[in-house]
C-alpha cells in the first residue's frame, strides 16, 4: 500500500513537471523570436530618430516616448486609488451585502475588454469631460482599467495577514491608521506590488484603450504637456503592421522588441522593489 502511494505521488508529480514544461516552452519560443528578429534591427538611429518615409524608415522615438508618458500617467492615476480603495474595504468598510456587491463587481471589471474601457474613456473624458484626445485622456482610461487588479490583490493581500498583528498593534497603543501604515501595510506590499506590476505592464501594451483617447497615426513633435496627443509603441506597432504597406519586417521586429523589453523593465523593477520589502523584513 505505501509503495502504490508512493508511486501514485511520483506519476503526479511528474505529471505537474511535464504541464509545466508545456506550458513554459511557447512563453521561450515566442522570447526567442522576438530577441532573434529584433535585435538586428536595433540602433542608436533606430531609437533616438522620428520617423520617415511614411514610417517605413527613421526611428521609434517619439512612440517610445509617448509610452512612458502614457505608463508614468497610469501609474500616478491608478496605484494610489486602488490601493487606497483596497485599505478601506478590508480596514474599514464594514462586512454587508454592499460591501460583497462592491467587491464582486470589482472582480467582474477586472475581465472586461480593453476595448470597452476604451470606449468608455472616449465617451467620459475625450467628448463629455472635453479632455480632448490627450495623454491625460489615455491616462485616465488605463488608469480606471488597472484599478479592479490592483484593488483585487491589495484587499487579498491584506487580508493574508494575521489578525494578531493587528490586535498586537493596537494594544501596544497605536492607533488604527499607524497600525495600517506601519505593520500591515509593509508586510502586505509584496502582494500589492506585485498586482501594481501586472496591471501596469498590461497597461504599457495595451493598444484598444489608448486608440480613442490618447494617440495619434503620426506625430511630428513630442509631447510637452499632458494635454498633447502622443504615439505610443502599442498603437504603432499596430499601425505599421496592418496599415501602412511594403513596412520592412525588421522594422516591425525592432518595434516589437523595445515594446517587450520597456514591459520587462517595468516587471524587474517592481521585481526590485518587491525583493528590497522582502530584504528589509
Amino acid at each position: 500500500m505505501f509503495i502504490l502511494k508512493k508511486s501514485k505521488a511520483k506519476f503526479l508529480e511528474n505529471l505537474i513537471k511535464i504541464i509545466t514544461l508545456i506550458s513554459v516552452i511557447p512563453i521561450f519560443l515566442i522570447i526567442g523570436y522576438i530577441l532573434y528578429t529584433g535585435i538586428p534591427a536595433i540602433s542608436w538611429s533606430f531609437l533616438t530618430e522620428m520617423p520617415s518615409d511614411g514610417m517605413r524608415a527613421g526611428g521609434i522615438f517619439p512612440a517610445i516616448v509617448g509610452t512612458l508618458w502614457l505608463t508614468l500617467g497610469t501609474i500616478i492615476i491608478s496605484v494610489p486609488f486602488g490601493v487606497l480603495t483596497g485599505v478601506y474595504l478590508v480596514e474599514y468598510a464594514k462586512d454587508n451585502l454592499l460591501t460583497r456587491i462592491i467587491n464582486l463587481t470589482i472582480i467582474n471589471l477586472a475581465g472586461i475588454p480593453s476595448i470597452i474601457y476604451g470606449l468608455f474613456g472616449m465617451a467620459l473624458f475625450v467628448i463629455f469631460l472635453n479632455f480632448d484626445v490627450s495623454i491625460l485622456s489615455g491616462s485616465l482610461t488605463l488608469g480606471i482599467m488597472c484599478l479592479p487588479v490592483i484593488i483585487t490583490a491589495t484587499r487579498e493581500s491584506l487580508l493574508a495577514i494575521p489578525k494578531h498583528l493587528r490586535e498586537a498593534s493596537l494594544a501596544l497603543g497605536a492607533t488604527k491608521w499607524e497600525t495600517i501604515t506601519k505593520v500591515i501595510l509593509p508586510a502586505a506590499m509584496p502582494g500589492i506590488l506585485t498586482g501594481v506590476i501586472l496591471s501596469i505592464s498590461r497597461a504599457a501594451g495595451e493598444t484598444a484603450p489608448i486608440m480613442f483617447t490618447a494617440v495619434a497615426f503620426y506625430l511630428p513633435f513630442l509631447p510637452l504637456t499632458y494635454w498633447d496627443q502622443v504615439m505610443a509603441l502599442p498603437y504603432h506597432l499596430y499601425v505599421i503592421s496592418t496599415q501602412v504597406p511594403n513596412m520592412p519586417a525588421t522594422y516591425m521586429s525592432g518595434t516589437l522588441f523595445v515594446l517587450v523589453v520597456i514591459t520587462i523593465s517595468f516587471n524587474l523593477l517592481g521585481a526590485f522593489i518587491r525583493y528590497r520589502f522582502n530584504s528589509q523584513k
